[in-house]
Protein backbone atom coordinates (compact mmCIF):
# COMPACT_ATOMS: atom_id res chain seq x y z
CA UNK A 1 0.00 0.00 0.00
CA UNK A 2 1.35 3.41 -0.98
CA UNK A 3 2.12 5.83 1.82
CA UNK A 4 2.46 9.59 1.82
CA UNK A 5 6.04 10.79 2.01
CA UNK A 6 7.00 13.35 4.60
CA UNK A 7 9.48 15.04 2.32
CA UNK A 8 11.06 18.36 3.11
CA UNK A 9 12.44 20.97 0.78
CA UNK A 10 15.97 19.58 1.21
CA UNK A 11 15.01 16.00 0.29
CA UNK A 12 15.70 14.81 -3.23
CA UNK A 13 13.18 12.06 -3.86
CA UNK A 14 13.27 9.97 -7.03
CA UNK A 15 10.53 10.45 -9.62
CA UNK A 16 8.96 7.10 -8.70
CA UNK A 17 8.39 8.27 -5.11
CA UNK A 18 6.78 11.51 -6.31
CA UNK A 19 4.48 9.58 -8.65
CA UNK A 20 3.63 7.14 -5.88
CA UNK A 21 2.69 9.98 -3.54
CA UNK A 22 0.70 11.69 -6.29
CA UNK A 23 -1.23 8.47 -6.95
CA UNK A 24 -1.98 8.09 -3.23
CA UNK A 25 -3.27 11.64 -2.96
CA UNK A 26 -5.41 11.23 -6.09
CA UNK A 27 -6.92 8.11 -4.53
CA UNK A 28 -7.73 10.06 -1.35
CA UNK A 29 -9.32 12.84 -3.42
CA UNK A 30 -11.30 10.28 -5.39
CA UNK A 31 -12.52 8.61 -2.21
CA UNK A 32 -13.52 11.99 -0.76
CA UNK A 33 -15.44 12.94 -3.90
CA UNK A 34 -17.20 9.56 -4.02
CA UNK A 35 -18.28 9.81 -0.37
CA UNK A 36 -19.48 13.37 -0.96
CA UNK A 37 -21.34 12.25 -4.08
CA UNK A 38 -23.07 9.45 -2.18
CA UNK A 39 -24.18 11.94 0.47
CA UNK A 40 -25.33 14.52 -2.10
CA UNK A 41 -27.23 11.92 -4.11
CA UNK A 42 -28.93 10.79 -0.90
CA UNK A 43 -29.88 14.40 -0.17
CA UNK A 44 -30.52 15.41 -3.80
CA UNK A 45 -34.05 16.58 -3.00
CA UNK A 46 -32.79 19.15 -0.49
CA UNK A 47 -30.04 20.29 -2.89
CA UNK A 48 -32.47 20.71 -5.80
CA UNK A 49 -34.84 22.63 -3.55
CA UNK A 50 -31.96 24.93 -2.58
CA UNK A 51 -31.05 25.49 -6.24
CA UNK A 52 -34.68 26.24 -7.12
CA UNK A 53 -34.91 28.97 -4.46
CA UNK A 54 -33.80 31.82 -6.80
CA UNK A 55 -36.66 30.99 -9.21
CA UNK A 56 -39.89 33.01 -9.08
CA UNK A 57 -42.55 31.60 -6.78
CA UNK A 58 -44.45 28.77 -8.41
CA UNK A 59 -41.81 28.19 -11.12
CA UNK A 60 -40.21 24.75 -11.32
CA UNK A 61 -37.76 23.38 -13.88
CA UNK A 62 -39.14 20.88 -16.38
CA UNK A 63 -37.62 17.79 -17.98
CA UNK A 64 -38.17 16.69 -21.58
CA UNK A 65 -37.02 13.08 -21.68
CA UNK A 66 -37.40 9.75 -19.94
CA UNK A 67 -33.83 9.71 -18.63
CA UNK A 68 -33.45 13.44 -18.03
CA UNK A 69 -34.68 13.49 -14.38
CA UNK A 70 -32.15 10.83 -13.43
CA UNK A 71 -29.25 12.29 -15.43
CA UNK A 72 -29.99 15.80 -14.16
CA UNK A 73 -30.00 14.53 -10.58
CA UNK A 74 -26.62 12.88 -11.21
CA UNK A 75 -25.27 16.15 -12.62
CA UNK A 76 -26.52 18.20 -9.65
CA UNK A 77 -25.14 15.66 -7.16
CA UNK A 78 -21.79 15.73 -8.94
CA UNK A 79 -21.47 19.51 -8.79
CA UNK A 80 -22.49 19.52 -5.13
CA UNK A 81 -20.05 16.70 -4.33
CA UNK A 82 -17.12 18.62 -5.81
CA UNK A 83 -18.04 21.65 -3.73
CA UNK A 84 -18.48 19.59 -0.56
CA UNK A 85 -15.19 17.72 -1.01
CA UNK A 86 -13.25 20.89 -1.82
CA UNK A 87 -11.45 20.97 1.58
CA UNK A 88 -10.11 17.44 0.97
CA UNK A 89 -9.03 18.30 -2.58
CA UNK A 90 -7.25 21.49 -1.54
CA UNK A 91 -5.56 19.84 1.46
CA UNK A 92 -4.15 17.04 -0.69
CA UNK A 93 -2.95 19.47 -3.38
CA UNK A 94 -1.32 21.76 -0.83
CA UNK A 95 0.37 18.85 0.94
CA UNK A 96 1.80 17.62 -2.35
CA UNK A 97 3.07 21.01 -3.53
CA UNK A 98 4.35 22.65 -0.32
CA UNK A 99 7.54 20.53 0.10
CA UNK A 100 8.78 22.01 -3.20
CA UNK A 101 8.94 25.47 -1.59
CA UNK A 102 11.83 26.69 0.51
CA UNK A 103 11.01 27.82 4.07
CA UNK A 104 10.99 31.45 2.91
CA UNK A 105 8.78 30.70 -0.07
CA UNK A 106 6.48 28.65 2.15
CA UNK A 107 5.89 31.62 4.44
CA UNK A 108 4.76 33.50 1.33
CA UNK A 109 2.74 30.73 -0.28
CA UNK A 110 0.96 29.22 2.72
CA UNK A 111 -1.19 32.27 3.69
CA UNK A 112 -2.23 32.70 0.05
CA UNK A 113 -3.14 29.03 -0.26
CA UNK A 114 -5.17 29.25 2.94
CA UNK A 115 -7.00 32.30 1.57
CA UNK A 116 -8.10 30.47 -1.59
CA UNK A 117 -10.93 28.35 -0.07
CA UNK A 118 -12.28 31.25 1.99
CA UNK A 119 -12.39 33.54 -1.04
CA UNK A 120 -13.94 30.75 -3.09
CA UNK A 121 -16.68 30.23 -0.50
CA UNK A 122 -17.26 34.00 -0.34
CA UNK A 123 -17.64 34.09 -4.12
CA UNK A 124 -20.03 31.14 -4.09
CA UNK A 125 -22.15 32.78 -1.37
CA UNK A 126 -22.22 36.08 -3.28
CA UNK A 127 -23.19 34.31 -6.50
CA UNK A 128 -26.02 32.39 -4.85
CA UNK A 129 -27.42 35.16 -2.65
CA UNK A 130 -26.95 38.19 -4.94
CA UNK A 131 -26.02 37.36 -8.53
CA UNK A 132 -28.39 34.45 -9.23
CA UNK A 133 -31.61 36.08 -7.96
CA UNK A 134 -30.88 39.25 -9.95
CA UNK A 135 -29.91 37.35 -13.11
CA UNK A 136 -32.89 34.97 -12.94
CA UNK A 137 -35.33 37.82 -12.28
CA UNK A 138 -34.01 39.90 -15.17
CA UNK A 139 -33.68 37.10 -17.72
CA UNK A 140 -37.04 35.45 -17.01
CA UNK A 141 -38.89 38.76 -17.17
CA UNK A 142 -37.19 40.05 -20.32
CA UNK A 143 -39.86 40.20 -23.07
CA UNK A 144 -41.96 37.86 -20.93
CA UNK A 145 -45.14 38.88 -22.81
CA UNK A 146 -43.71 37.63 -26.10
CA UNK A 147 -42.60 34.17 -24.93
CA UNK A 148 -44.05 31.17 -23.17
CA UNK A 149 -41.17 30.81 -20.74
CA UNK A 150 -40.41 27.37 -19.40
CA UNK A 151 -37.23 26.45 -17.54
CA UNK A 152 -35.48 23.25 -18.56
CA UNK A 153 -33.90 21.59 -15.52
CA UNK A 154 -30.64 20.57 -17.18
CA UNK A 155 -30.02 24.03 -18.62
CA UNK A 156 -31.00 25.86 -15.44
CA UNK A 157 -28.82 23.78 -13.10
CA UNK A 158 -25.93 24.04 -15.56
CA UNK A 159 -26.39 27.83 -15.57
CA UNK A 160 -26.40 27.90 -11.76
CA UNK A 161 -23.26 25.77 -11.53
CA UNK A 162 -21.38 27.82 -14.13
CA UNK A 163 -22.33 31.10 -12.45
CA UNK A 164 -21.37 29.95 -8.96
CA UNK A 165 -18.04 28.45 -10.08
CA UNK A 166 -17.14 31.42 -12.29
CA UNK A 167 -17.84 34.00 -9.58
CA UNK A 168 -16.01 31.89 -7.02
CA UNK A 169 -12.94 31.78 -9.24
CA UNK A 170 -13.00 35.52 -9.95
CA UNK A 171 -12.94 36.12 -6.19
CA UNK A 172 -9.35 34.85 -6.29
CA UNK A 173 -8.24 38.30 -7.53
CA UNK A 174 -6.58 39.24 -4.19
CA UNK A 175 -4.51 36.05 -4.18
CA UNK A 176 -3.32 36.66 -7.75
CA UNK A 177 -2.45 40.30 -7.07
CA UNK A 178 -0.69 39.58 -3.78
CA UNK A 179 1.34 36.85 -5.45
CA UNK A 180 2.31 39.18 -8.29
CA UNK A 181 3.44 41.95 -5.93
CA UNK A 182 5.26 39.64 -3.52
CA UNK A 183 7.12 38.04 -6.42
CA UNK A 184 8.13 41.45 -7.74
CA UNK A 185 6.13 41.20 -10.97
CA UNK A 186 4.32 44.46 -10.18
CA UNK A 187 4.02 47.02 -7.39
CA UNK A 188 1.09 48.72 -5.62
CA UNK A 189 2.10 51.99 -7.30
CA UNK A 190 1.88 50.42 -10.74
CA UNK A 191 -1.49 48.94 -9.88
CA UNK A 192 -2.79 52.35 -8.82
CA UNK A 193 -1.50 53.99 -12.01
CA UNK A 194 -3.14 51.32 -14.16
CA UNK A 195 -6.42 51.25 -12.24
CA UNK A 196 -8.46 52.26 -15.31
CA UNK A 197 -7.11 49.35 -17.34
CA UNK A 198 -7.78 46.98 -14.46
CA UNK A 199 -11.41 48.13 -14.25
CA UNK A 200 -11.73 47.62 -18.00
CA UNK A 201 -10.37 44.06 -17.66
CA UNK A 202 -12.79 43.44 -14.78
CA UNK A 203 -15.69 44.68 -16.93
CA UNK A 204 -14.69 42.32 -19.74
CA UNK A 205 -14.39 39.43 -17.25
CA UNK A 206 -17.83 40.24 -15.79
CA UNK A 207 -19.26 40.34 -19.30
CA UNK A 208 -17.79 36.89 -20.02
CA UNK A 209 -19.34 35.38 -16.89
CA UNK A 210 -22.66 33.52 -17.21
CA UNK A 211 -25.68 35.81 -17.13
CA UNK A 212 -25.05 37.81 -20.33
CA UNK A 213 -27.22 40.71 -19.18
CA UNK A 214 -26.10 44.21 -18.12
CA UNK A 215 -27.73 44.03 -14.69
CA UNK A 216 -25.85 40.87 -13.73
CA UNK A 217 -22.64 42.27 -15.21
CA UNK A 218 -22.82 45.41 -13.04
CA UNK A 219 -23.64 43.37 -9.92
CA UNK A 220 -20.66 41.11 -10.56
CA UNK A 221 -18.36 44.08 -11.22
CA UNK A 222 -18.94 45.73 -7.84
CA UNK A 223 -17.23 43.11 -5.63
CA UNK A 224 -14.48 42.52 -8.20
CA UNK A 225 -13.53 46.21 -8.22
CA UNK A 226 -13.73 46.25 -4.41
CA UNK A 227 -11.47 43.17 -4.20
CA UNK A 228 -9.00 44.83 -6.56
CA UNK A 229 -8.85 47.95 -4.38
CA UNK A 230 -8.47 45.86 -1.21
CA UNK A 231 -5.68 43.92 -2.90
CA UNK A 232 -3.77 47.14 -3.60
CA UNK A 233 -4.03 48.15 0.06
CA UNK A 234 -2.92 44.71 1.26
CA UNK A 235 -0.03 44.70 -1.21
CA UNK A 236 1.15 48.08 0.08
CA UNK A 237 0.90 46.91 3.70
CA UNK A 238 2.74 43.63 3.11
CA UNK A 239 5.39 45.14 0.90
CA UNK A 240 7.02 43.81 -2.26
CA UNK A 241 9.13 40.78 -1.46
CA UNK A 242 10.53 40.71 -4.94
CA UNK A 243 12.09 44.13 -4.65
CA UNK A 244 15.65 44.28 -3.44
CA UNK A 245 16.35 46.58 -0.55
CA UNK A 246 18.47 49.61 -1.20
CA UNK A 247 22.18 48.87 -1.28
CA UNK A 248 21.62 45.11 -1.50
CA UNK A 249 23.79 44.84 -4.61
CA UNK A 250 26.57 46.88 -3.09
CA UNK A 251 27.33 44.22 -0.51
Amino acid sequence: MARFSRATHEDELPLVDHLDELRSRILVIGAGVLLAFAFCFWQNGAIIELLNAPLPEGKEPITLGVTEPFMTTIMVSGYAAILLSLPVILHQLYSFVLPAFSPTERKLALPMMLAVPFLLLAGIAFAYLVVLPAAVNFLLNFNANDFNIEIRARDYYGFVAQTVIAVGLTFQIPVAILAATRLGITTPEQLRRNRRYAILIIAVAAMALPGTDPVTMLIEMVPLVALFEISIVLSALLGNAGAKPAGAEAG
